[in-house]
């Protein structure tokens, strides 16, 4: 009991890099494993364990979900920052595939999700990925909280990636617009170099189902 403050004193105190470093060792995992499962450059997050870089909001949302700890866990917050963190949650919709309508209306066995208080909201549900289009961005296994926004004009998400339909066929891409000579043209192009772009004049069925937000879960 005699060593239980200045432990926690010396760990409240620690750099980001040193809780990143201690947490990812805890788990047994490599720098390599870990930029693999979080979608990071390897040398980024040493350069982060060792101090010598600050990590973005984006690549801190991602290391939090591969090292299983909330955000805020993981940049600590305040002297109980390594004790489980109570939070509160809600439950969303989980789909394997893109609703074609509403996600309340969709014909798959619907599982339930829950996610953090403050990112629920009734238009929105989760999507578990089969799809390899968005590595090494999304992997499959993942899941991503989307926005229902079935009447979004493509114009207006320029190179977000969205639930889409194609001649009624699910896909995950980055939607583009681009203007030609024959009138306007979606492009929706993958995160994977190896997954050749789709275009898509006006005699093509598309549609936007919806609009990623942002990675929930990510499996080690």
């Amino acid at each position: 009991m005699a060593r239980s403050g200045p432990v926690i004193q010396e760990r409240a105190e620690e750099s980001l890099g040193k809780r990143i470093k201690r947490r990812r060792r805890a788990l047994g995992l490599s720098q390599s494993a870990l930029a693999v499962s979080a979608g990071v450059n390897q040398g980024y997050i040493s350069q982060i364990e060792r101090g010598h870089a600050c990590a973005t909001t984006r690549c801190l949302r991602a290391l939090a979900v591969a090292l299983g700890i909330p955000e805020g866990v993981l940049v600590g917050g305040g002297t109980d920052h390594d004790a489980p963190q109570p939070h509160e949650t809600s439950e969303l919709p989980l789909l394997g595939s893109i609703p074609a309508g509403p996600p309340a209306d969709s014909q798959e066995q619907l599982e339930m999700f829950p996610v953090l208080r403050h990112l629920w909201a009734p238009d929105q549900y989760c999507l578990r990925l089969s799809w390899d289009s968005m590595e090494p961005t999304l992997k499959p296994g993942d899941i991503v909280l989307v926005h229902y926004r079935p009447d979004v004009d493509p114009e207006h998400v320029q190179g977000k990636v969205c639930a889409c339909l194609v001649d009624g066929q699910p896909t995950l891409k980055r939607v583009y617009v681009e203007w030609q000579a024959g009138g306007r043209i979606i492009v929706l192009r993958g995160d994977n170099p190896r997954v050749p772009p789709i275009l898509l004049d006006d005699t093509r069925d598309f549609s936007i189902q919806g609009v990623v937000r942002q990675i929930v879960s990510r499996e080690l």
